[in-house]
């Protein structure tokens, strides 16, 4: 008997160092993916933008030209005079973006990730380093776009109740 209760406290050990080696690794995979999503590439030039609305946009979001991702947004801060957003993000090296290039706030799906659009214009000169991208379009809210539809709907059903169902332009 003496043999069997020796053993168990061993067995508890080895469990809990497993457990503990489990809990570090699972850590050190989370710290990884954390700071390689927020990691920003040092290749690129950073472009300012200012938007009205950026729900959703955050540190490390993407940039996308055609469809194709050129950069990640590296900053977010709020304009304390006028109360707007102020982003920086990076483009890759090789794209000259015309001056008259717009910046949309938009996102992949529904319930998909915000990230910036960028739209080139047609001017011949370009955007260098840290100049402000001109043209811009913050996100559009969803929960705004529905509280339209539902307001909407619902004032056209009390018009036509209060109507009596008939149209104005109803013959005798």
């Amino acid at each position: 008997m003496s043999l069997a209760s020796g053993a168990r406290p061993r067995h508890d050990t080895v469990e809990l160092l497993t457990g503990l080696l489990v809990m570090a690794a699972l850590a050190a995979l989370l710290a990884l993916a954390i700071l390689g999503r927020h990691q920003s590439g040092s290749d690129g030039y950073a472009l300012r933008a200012v938007f009205d609305q950026i729900d959703g946009l955050s540190v490390g979001s993407e940039v996308k030209l055609a469809g194709i991702t050129v950069g990640h947004v590296t900053a977010e801060t709020v304009n304390p005079k006028d109360f707007r957003a102020q982003v920086t993000f990076t483009v890759r090296d090789g794209i000259n973006l015309p001056t008259d290039t717009a910046a949309i706030v938009t996102s992949d799906s529904l319930l998909g990730g915000k990230y910036i659009a960028l739209s080139p214009g047609g001017d011949d000169a370009s955007l260098k380093p840290n100049q402000m991208v001109g043209q811009t379009q913050g996100s559009i809210s969803l929960e705004q776009l529905l509280s339209k539809f539902i307001f909407s709907v619902t004032d056209n059903l009390n018009k036509s109740k209060g109507s009596g169902g008939k149209t104005p332009d109803a013959g005798p």
